[in-house]
């Protein structure tokens, strides 16, 4: 288990390196998560412990996609993550935040089928998710986050927000809106703010499928392809992301079925006593979109019908 001793984390996994890039003192109020935008985390490190004629940087811990961490400076200095930023009145939270960096190549972009790194990596599609920013800039390809170093990253954000208090958990994006799109849409930000600071109304809504079966497409519209045999009834979803009318959902049960639904023919699942939703690789931050309202009229219920079949 993960602990904290004179502001060095301790524990199974955690090894310690020092970066020469830090400041002064520390009392940190706020957890920032980062990714690294590199090849791998060993790279990342190196980087953060370099000390470079110009452009320093560096971060308190670096996560890795095997959960292993790595420790570059105590959490009661200061490390330079944060760089131009603002949160709420606050100017530059360097000096008042804990900064983690996350093993993961960040936004991707296509080459014809493949979806490729800046430093040229193609991934894989299953460890791609397309998804638009939470900040906007459309749909595009990102790179995911291992199920194991999400769950390492929620087990760092409650002890770190337990031990010191921090007031919340953001995201690089958050503090430097236009300058950073990081941790981005593949990361759950809002499920793992809202375990660790116990904001249980914020988790990560689960719907349920309401008709026979449902088609789970390869994009938001009728005109996709169909990606597996129809969804049952009471089938359980994981919204990942929420428009209008379509709904990218993960399957509960499911570790790697993900895509599109109408939102017609699902609805929120009434969560059970106790129950505390599972916080996995496909749990990512989605707003719910709010229901559209049914035409009551007639000739509206037959235009609703026959487009439902085909969206079905």
């Amino acid at each position: 288990m993960l602990r904290i001793e004179q502001h060095r984390l301790v524990g199974p996994g955690v090894s310690q390196q020092a970066t020469p890039n830090t400041g002064g003192a520390l009392r940190p109020r706020y957890l920032v998560l980062h990714y690294t935008a590199g090849r791998d985390a060993e790279s990342a490190v190196r980087s953060l412990c370099t000390r470079k004629p110009q452009g320093n940087a560096s971060a308190h811990l670096v996560l890795g996609r095997d959960g292993q961490i790595v420790q570059l400076a105590p959490f009661d200095v200061t490390t330079w993550h944060a760089g131009v930023s603002q949160w709420g009145n606050l100017i530059g939270l360097n000096s008042s935040s804990i900064g983690i960096e996350m093993d993961n190549a960040g936004l991707l972009h296509h080459e014809g089928e493949r979806c490729v790194a800046w430093f040229g990596r193609a991934y894989p599609r299953d460890e791609v998710v397309v998804a638009e920013h939470k900040h906007g800039g459309g749909t595009q390809p990102w790179h995911a986050y291992s199920e194991v170093q999400i769950e390492r990253a929620l087990a760092l954000c409650e002890l770190l927000v337990a031990h010191y208090g921090l007031e919340d958990v953001l995201g690089h994006e958050d503090i430097a809106r236009g300058r950073k799109v990081d941790p981005g849409p593949a990361f759950p930000l809002g499920a793992v703010r809202s375990r660790a600071l116990g904001r249980g109304s914020d988790a990560v809504p689960r719907m349920v499928v309401t008709v026979a079966s449902l088609n789970i497409r390869d994009g938001p519209g009728a005109e996709f392809a169909k990606l597996a045999p129809a969804l049952k009834r009471g089938t359980e979803l994981i919204v990942l992301r929420a428009l209008d009318r379509w709904s990218q959902v993960a399957v509960v049960g499911s570790s790697d079925l993900e895509g599109w639904v109408c939102n017609d023919f699902i609805e929120r699942q009434v969560a059970r006593r106790g129950e505390t939703a599972p916080l996995a690789r496909t749990q990512r931050q989605a707003p719910v979109a709010a229901r559209r309202t049914r035409p009551t009229t007639k000739s509206a219920r037959t235009r609703t019908r026959a487009a439902s079949a085909r969206q079905r």
